[in-house]
């Protein structure tokens, strides 16, 4: 039997003299997950635990009866991890609230320590290929710390909230470390596609990496996404309303509020769920519907939510005050039209009761990642046909479109749907009904995690994925090692250093530096390094080392340190620059954050600081109006990264790399770009070339590929150090 690990904040548990299961929306879901998997769960136990003593009795007790693996935080650890970063600074921003959104760098801290201790713990507990399936925003950092400790497991993320737009995203200070902790997983879930399309935005946005709808590759690692709308446990409903006990609560209910049309309010206490909003609403409809007055009751059910933090004592106060100002103005002799209760339903039944009875059911969050109440409320309509008003901005909404979908902002609009919910016939609620509850019943809670579970167990296409990185073996590395006259051109940006967003960042760092020290080995090869910058560029950057230099593409060119620059062609044709650079200034000037470089022999439009998809717009559109424009002229245009260059088809860099082969007749060459106007040099047909690709997967005429120049750079060091132990 295979192995599950499921991961979660918190586990299923009650945490006393003695330890109870608790039930749950994830508990229900894995139910009958559990059953098919050697299942375990990992997760905090949900009180602070300070005795050592105490800790290793719960443990023993978790693990024995239920192969669940506890956590244990501190209360530092609960106050900066749980209550500051996940629910004070995060939580927020998911669900579009910045304003509320507070930050702490100790947070942080305490996010990334527990976020460790998690992974670490799963390390421990998982044999060699098991499933790890994580969940939710507490733990963002987990797949990437993970995959570092254990590349063997399938790693699976699931998130349970909206994932907001990248304006809203971006204002978070640990954004990118939370997008790079979410890239470790094999398999990252979302409810809804809207929240996936989100997802891919920020990535391109913030880390600059590109995506198709169903996968990110980034380096070598392929990470899925996928939609996976949660279901209910809907045979837990279904068989809870055979029982004696919900028949009596729903007699109980139904002489309580005879006579009465009764509209359900189920929900978190929580400001992201617009109560203050929906009993704007409410007053609207009782002041124009004063016939109704007598006949309707709201049930408010608020479920405590989170009672230390300030927003949400200050939210239920207000709730408070609005409700007892409905009800003065509103009450009668024979009727309370709102009741509020501010605890959790006492039993199963009387929740199952609750909802079978009303009339309609009043789910209006301002935003919510599923919501399954509206799940819940469709699956008991048994004897009679409720009304279900939805909002639009619950994930839900897409899946149930029969409902009546409101604006909870609008509360004239969620007044009038109240209004035709409650006029409407039993055969046009049975029309709006049935289709929706064969979906919720369908595709239930068991769908969802079989569905997600199959997707992350499935291996990756081998077309889909990404470029193996490749350590040279043997045969490939002889013709080096045994060279007496060995040379290496490798290009600079995109190869030995990552691409940066603005030029001027992309000076050697330390890794390159070490590198650098690395080749100038006394009895090394020669070394050409070979960009696209200008000559005060690479004399600036890479000052102090013996290297031989070739500056755009070619053009120019110093061999060693002491010498000057020349040129390789100076008959070549430039009479094209001016046009050129008129064309740029005028997409420079339609897009924002795009600037020109203007070198000797060539003109680069760059728009890696422009919107990615408006950039990549104006490219494409720039690139089309070039090939028509020059197609007579002596140049060559280059639609590379983020970058659209024109230079002279007379320049290039393959043709300098062949003639200092040729010039100084060596025994064997390692080549290294990432880039088309590297391809010139990889079509040199020459047996003593051994050719590399650093990055994408666009087709090439390498030898070889690796996936990154981090990579590249760790291969670079193997070989360097092979030829100086030979």
């Amino acid at each position: 039997m295979k192995t599950l690990i499921n991961v979660s904040n918190r586990l299923p548990v009650t945490v006393g003299k003695t330890i109870e299961k608790t039930s749950g929306g994830l508990v229900s879901a894995l139910e009958g997950v559990e059953k098919a998997y050697d299942f375990k769960w990992i997760g905090w136990s949900g009180e602070v635990v300070d005795n050592a003593a105490e800790r290793e009795r719960i443990s023993s007790l978790l693990i024995e009866q239920y192969q669940y693996f506890p956590l244990f935080l501190s209360k530092r650890d609960k106050v900066g991890y749980y209550t500051g970063f996940s629910n004070t600074s995060l939580w927020p921003l998911l669900h579009y609230h910045p304003h509320v959104a507070g930050y702490q760098e100790g947070w942080y801290d305490r996010y990334l320590s527990v976020n460790q201790r998690f992974a670490e713990t799963i390390a421990e507990v998982a044999g060699s290929g098991d499933m790890v399936w994580i969940h939710d925003y507490h733990l963002m950092l987990v797949p990437e710390i993970l995959r570092k400790i254990r590349t063997d497991l399938k790693i699976g993320f699931f998130l349970h909230t909206p994932f907001p737009s990248y304006e809203i995203f971006r204002c978070h200070p640990r954004r990118e470390e939370l997008l790079k902790g979410l890239l470790g997983a094999d398999l990252i879930g979302f409810h809804t596609f809207g929240y996936l399309r989100h997802f891919r935005s920020t990535i391109l946005r913030i880390l600059g990496i590109e995506s198709a709808t169903g996968q990110i590759t980034n380096e070598n690692q392929v990470t899925k996404i996928g939609v996976y709308p949660i279901g209910i446990n809907s045979t837990k409903f279904q068989e809870e309303m055979l029982t004696d006990e919900f028949r009596k609560c729903l007699n109980e209910f139904r002489q309580i509020y005879q006579g009465k049309a009764v509209v359900l309010n189920v929900e978190r206490l929580d400001y992201t769920k617009g109560i203050p909003h929906k009993l704007d609403a409410i007053e609207k409809f009782l002041n124009e519907n004063e016939e109704m007055q007598n006949k309707i009751v709201f049930i408010f059910i608020a479920v405590p939510s989170r009672k230390s933090v300030k927003e949400y004592i200050s939210l239920l106060q207000r709730i408070e005050r609005r409700i007892s100002q409905i009800n003065g103005k509103y009450s009668s002799l024979i009727n309370i039209p709102l009741h509020f209760v501010n605890r959790p339903v006492n039993s199963f039944s009387e929740l199952c009761a609750l909802y079978s009875m009303a009339d309609v059911a009043l789910v209006t969050p301002l935003i919510d990642g599923m919501n399954l109440v509206a799940k819940e409320y469709i699956a008991c309509q048994q004897e009679k046909n409720g009304v279900l008003i939805l909002s639009e901005f619950a994930g839900a909404a897409q899946e149930l479109p029969n409902a009546l979908i409101v604006n909870p902002y609008d509360r004239n609009e969620v007044a009038q749907s109240l209004q035709l919910a409650l006029r409407l016939s039993q055969t046009e609620k049975e029309k709006m009904m049935i289709p929706m509850k064969e979906r919720v019943l369908k595709y239930d809670a068991l769908y969802w995690a079989k569905t997600f579970i199959d997707d992350l167990a499935a291996e990756i296409p081998e077309e889909d994925m990404p470029v193996e990185t490749i350590t040279l073996n043997q045969d490939a590395l002889k013709p080096l090692q045994s060279a007496q006259n060995l040379a290496l051109f490798l290009d600079y940006d995109g190869t030995l250093s990552e691409i940066k967003k603005k030029p001027a960042e992309a000076v050697p760092d330390e890794h390159i530096k070490t590198l650098f020290h690395l080749m100038e080995r006394p009895g090394g090869p020669d070394i050409y390094l070979i960009s696209g910058r200008k000559q005060v560029d690479m004399d600036e950057w890479f000052a102090g080392y013996d290297f031989n230099l070739i500056a755009e593409h070619g053009y120019y060119y110093k061999l060693g340190a002491s010498s000057n620059w020349e040129i390789y062609d100076s008959q070549a044709d430039l009479s094209w620059k001016e046009q050129i650079i008129d064309v740029f200034q005028l997409y420079s000037g339609m897009t924002p954050g795009s600037f020109i470089e203007e070198k000797t022999s060539s003109v680069v439009w760059h728009y890696r600081n422009a919107d990615p998809e408006f950039g990549s717009w104006k490219a494409n559109q720039l690139v089309s109006e070039l090939y028509e424009m020059l197609s007579n002229l002596p140049v060559e245009i280059h639609h590379g990264k983020k970058i659209v260059e024109i230079c002279s088809i007379q320049i290039n860099k393959g043709a300098v790399v062949e003639y200092f082969v040729q010039l100084n007749n060596y025994d064997a060459v390692l080549c290294a770009g990432d880039d088309e106007t590297d391809e010139s040099v990889f079509r040199l047909s020459d047996d003593r070339l051994i050719t590399i690709k650093v990055g994408s997967r666009a087709e090439t005429s390498a030898l070889y590929r690796v996936a990154s120049p981090k990579i590249f750079r760790g291969l670079l060091t193997d070989l360097l150090n092979s030829l100086t132990i030979s």
